[in-house]
């Protein structure tokens, strides 16, 4: 198969791989044509004020420290007036997600990722679309995903302009001192305009408060700082006004309830997204009408222990999950409950009746059993009906006997049997909502596995077959268009079979793949006998040895996407690699080299992940370094007697240094200058994207020698990782490259070993040369060890500085010296482009490898690629939708990591080769070289 066809082809059967993760585990839960269902009984309050302070943490707000309480407003509230207690979220947590959670009561699916979490993958009812009328203002990020999902135009916005959001700002508290002060104006102005006078005082009213400035200040501050806890006081001054002046604007009519909470929290340093307690555990205060008055307890008992420790163990703390706020507020000012929530309605919030209470939860069972008939029914339409298999604990006799008799219990005033039996049908009807909505899982799963065991099975009888000489086998043509028919007709009962199950497209993507793949395989049946004959007259001991090696091979690598102390483990085993071989009595210096430079890459994975404790003078430290060693190889090339080195290239060494230097400069420049609250410089701004987009060019203006193009390859992406730093993950490519320097040094001498005589020297080695095919030779074991090596280098250029799986290992102020106004796709480009840098010198690296060892480029990839398919084979075994949100998360987010690692190897190997040995003559005519 040609190498681009088979590249084309591998590019494509990843991608579905990994887009088959999403419709296994991340399809939409939502689903359309429920009844909107509404407590009968009139609501305890005629309108709601949501506040919710964005990235505020549970234990900064409830803590007590030596100055008391952040938030002494709040705090009177939770002793005298109101209720309290932890609002439990769910990953991923971020703000349009928590936001969906609160005010949707569902959470949302993955496909929101894609639209940045601002847009409305899929059309969801809302409190603020059952309301009368909502009045929201705050970010332009949230706000008007509520109202451009909302029937009929009542949901207003009132938002300032997205550059108020800057990280680097003096002082974030002016995002939340813009919304109370328009608050404030609104309802001066609706004293004097009748219309919206009126409107105001209608029934079923919401005003929503976005506040923002915590989550800015955690963001660039931190949530310990002075500037957050600044922030929140802030904030309950601001509450402590707006209440003031609504209960004064109403004529204290004690109508208003009032709602505290937030969306997510935040890490210690200053990030969001992931599991940790500190992200998911957030406050939920509410008081006013219609909620229960604070209830004294003896003792309560929680997992978490805050409560001594926020002094409030006298005082009865309810938690809920976050998706169970929207139904309290529906219940509160008597709209429907929002069609596609899941929460239940925490009645210990409620001050009401029993009958009120019981009614309420009889609602919230209906509405979620509707979502349930709706999903049953779906399913069941698009199933042969032989196949299907209904969720036995909630038939349709069940759901009508259990509905006859919690309307009995109400009508009997048995309120309590009632609300208990309505709890347990939303408990069936939620558990048969996620039968149903995983029904194919098995089925998808199945499918996959199969696609991904005959791709795997076909790289290595392809490696076998051209890059072996263990068989000589030929096709039989006669045999093979027999198969051609066979395949074909599987092909097409199967897709007949998913047409009459009206499957959706990506179904047949999916079940059709293997048909393909496993024609391939079968095709290759010769080879496989080949194999076979070659395996049973093959030592059995060494047979094992070589099969547990290479499982043993795979589960570290596996291991180290768990426990990054693995790779530190691993690279303690390389280094010690050259003792047990003859390269040590070859080739002491290199060998020593190799070996210190494993150790010292060993004590990088051991650090604290990156961004946690940042220190900008070891991004300094990098830099000079840097600038060291390419000052001495400035000196050894200028003194080099054997050859003549052109000024240009001198030249374009000397504005890579000089590159160097001022991403240094920028660095510690944009810091102190963001400390001191004066913003980010333009003139560092200018410098820094500049470097950025120089950082893939400048190396294909220097000579594609050896040495000379792996070093400027160094030089022109260590600019950007300098500018992208905030402490010792600078250090890491410097190490790294080291590293690599010696890898490809030590695999020419490894290759001694084999009986390969020619030793090339590597400084005269030139990338560019056409390497004539016959000098390419063919693999052997020692080639299972390099492409290892390659695939545990790469793994430890992803995981060296920190769990990047983990989107809480983002730190913001990494991205300080090109923008600090809030822009997620910007900011996430840049994540990943100081992500790939890494990745970038290894797969250089390697390619210098290859050429050093006369292999094709084919050949070593293939390789990689079984080692990496048998990798992510391994994570979908280990994905899983039960136990812990940051369980759940963790083995989804390692599967996609680990497919996009395959995809991206692919991709890497075409930059690599482009980086390595192309050139551009800027002062001539643009030599073209053979790759």
């Amino acid at each position: 198969m040609n190498m681009l066809i088979f590249i084309i082809a591998g590019l494509l059967v990843h991608c579905v791989f990994l887009a088959s993760i999403f419709d296994i585990y991340f399809t939409s839960p939502l689903v359309h044509g429920m009844t909107p269902q509404r407590t009968p009984l009139p609501p305890p309050a005629k309108r709601l004020v949501l506040f919710v302070a964005d990235g505020l943490r549970a234990d900064t707000l409830y803590e007590l420290d030596d100055n008391g309480t952040q938030a002494p407003y709040l705090r009177n509230i939770i002793e005298y007036k109101g209720s309290w207690g932890v609002s439990h979220t769910h990953v991923p947590t971020e703000s349009r997600p928590g936001h969906v959670a609160l005010i949707a009561g569902f959470y949302e699916d993955v496909s929101a990722v894609a639209k940045g979490w601002k847009e409305n993958p899929v059309e969801f009812d809302s409190v603020f679309n059952e309301s009368k009328y909502t009045w929201s203002w705050g970010s332009p990020d949230i706000l008007p995903m509520f109202a451009k999902g909302a029937s009929g135009d009542h949901v207003y916005t009132y938002c300032y302009t997205a550059e108020k959001e800057d990280f680097g700002a003096e002082d974030a508290t002016k995002l939340d001192t813009w919304v109370f002060d328009h608050v404030k104006n609104f309802f001066q102005a609706a004293r004097s305009n009748q219309t919206l006078f009126s409107k105001v005082n209608e029934e079923k009213v919401v005003l929503f408060l976005h506040l923002l400035g915590i989550d800015t200040n955690g963001h660039a501050h931190r949530p310990n700082s002075r500037e957050y806890k600044d922030n929140i006081r802030k904030v309950d001054e601001g509450i402590n006004d707006i209440v003031s002046m609504l209960e004064d604007f109403y004529g204290n009519d004690g109508k208003t309830a009032f709602i505290l909470t937030s969306d997510h929290g935040m890490t210690d340093w200053g990030s969001h997204g992931a599991g940790h307690p500190s992200e998911t555990l957030t406050p939920l205060i509410a008081w006013g009408a219609g909620v229960n008055y604070p209830q004294k307890v003896i003792s309560q008992f929680f997992e978490d222990k805050f409560l001594k420790e926020w002094k409030l163990e006298k005082w009865k703390r309810l938690d809920v999950n976050q998706a169970d706020i929207a139904p309290l507020m529906a219940s509160l000012i008597g709209v429907p409950f929002p069609l596609n929530s899941v929460g239940i309605l925490p009645l210990d919030y409620l001050n009401n009746s029993a009958h009120f209470k019981a009614e309420s939860m009889f609602t919230n069972a209906v509405q979620i059993l509707e979502q349930f008939k709706i999903k049953m029914t779906q399913k069941k339409e698009t199933t042969l009906s032989f196949l299907f298999t209904a969720f036995q604990l909630l038939s349709d006799t069940e759901q009508i006997n259990i509905l006859r008799k919690a309307r009995s219990y109400i009508h009997q005033e048995k309120y309590h049997e009632a609300v208990s039996l309505c709890k347990t049908l939303i408990s069936l009807a939620l558990e048969g909502l996620s039968y149903y909505h995983t029904y194919d899982r098995l089925f998808l799963g199945i499918s996959v596995v199969m696609g991904f065991v005959g791709w795997t099975s076909y790289v290595i009888l392809l490696i076998v077959k051209t890059h072996t000489s263990l068989t000589r086998s030929t096709h039989d043509k006669a045999s093979t268009v027999l198969l051609l028919y066979g395949f074909a007709a599987i092909g097409v009962l199967i897709a007949f079979f998913l047409l009459i199950q009206t499957c959706p497209w990506t179904y047949y993507i999916y079940c059709l793949l293997p048909v393909p793949v496993w024609y391939a395989v079968v095709k290759e049946f010769r080879v496989i006998q080949d194999i076979a004959s070659l395996l049973l007259v093959f030592p059995l001991g060494q047979s094992i040895g070589f099969l547990v090696a290479g499982a043993l091979g795979i589960e570290i690598l596996v291991f180290s996407f768990f426990y990054r102390s693995t790779l530190t483990v691993g690279l303690i085993a390389f280094a010690g690699w050259p003792l047990i071989t003859r390269l040590w009595a070859q080739a002491k210096v290199t060998t020593l080299s190799w070996t210190l430079l494993c150790l010292l890459l060993a004590m990088f994975p051991l650090m604290p992940v990156v961004g946690r404790q940042p220190n900008i003078s070891l991004v300094t430290v990098a830099g000079l370094m840097i600038l060291l060693i390419s000052s001495f190889f400035l000196a050894c090339l200028c003194k080099s007697k054997n050859k003549y080195v052109p000024k240009k290239d001198l030249t374009i060494l000397l504005f890579q240094m000089l590159s160097i230097a001022l991403s240094t400069y920028v660095v510690n420049s944009t810091h102190s200058s963001l400390h001191h609250k004066q913003g980010l410089p333009v003139i560092n701004q200018i410098i820094s994207w500049t470097t950025l987009a120089s950082s893939l060019f400048v190396p294909l203006l220097s000579p594609t020698f050896f040495f000379q193009r792996l070093l400027s390859i160094l030089l022109s992406l260590m600019s950007p990782y300098l500018l992208l730093s905030t402490g010792y993950e600078a250090l890491f490519p410097l190490v790294l490259s080291g590293l690599m320097f010696a890898w490809i040094y030590v695999e020419k001498e490894a290759l001694q070993h084999y009986g390969d005589s020619l030793k090339p020297k590597l400084a005269v080695l030139n990338f560019s040369y056409t390497t004539d095919i016959t000098q390419f030779r063919q693999l052997h074991l020692d080639d299972i060890r390099r492409s290892f090596f390659f695939i545990f280098f790469i793994v430890t250029a992803f995981f060296g500085t920190g769990n990047i799986a983990s989107v809480n290992s983002f730190d913001p102020a990494s991205i300080y010296c090109f923008l600090t106004v809030f822009n997620p796709f910007i900011m996430g480009s840049l994540l990943v482009w100081k992500i790939v840098i890494p990745f970038v010198l290894v797969s250089c690296a390697f390619e210098a490898v290859q050429v050093t060892t006369q292999l094709s480029s084919k050949s070593l990839f293939l390789i990689v690629l079984v080692i990496s398919d048998l990798m992510a084979l391994h994570f979908f075994f280990l994905v899983k939708d039960y136990g812990s949100w940051l369980d759940i998360g963790t083995s989804i987010s390692h599967y996609v990591l680990v497919m996009v690692f395959t995809i991206f190897i692919m991709l890497l190997s075409g930059l690599a080769q482009l980086l390595t040995t192309k050139r551009i003559e800027l002062w001539g005519r643009t030599k073209r070289h053979s790759m």
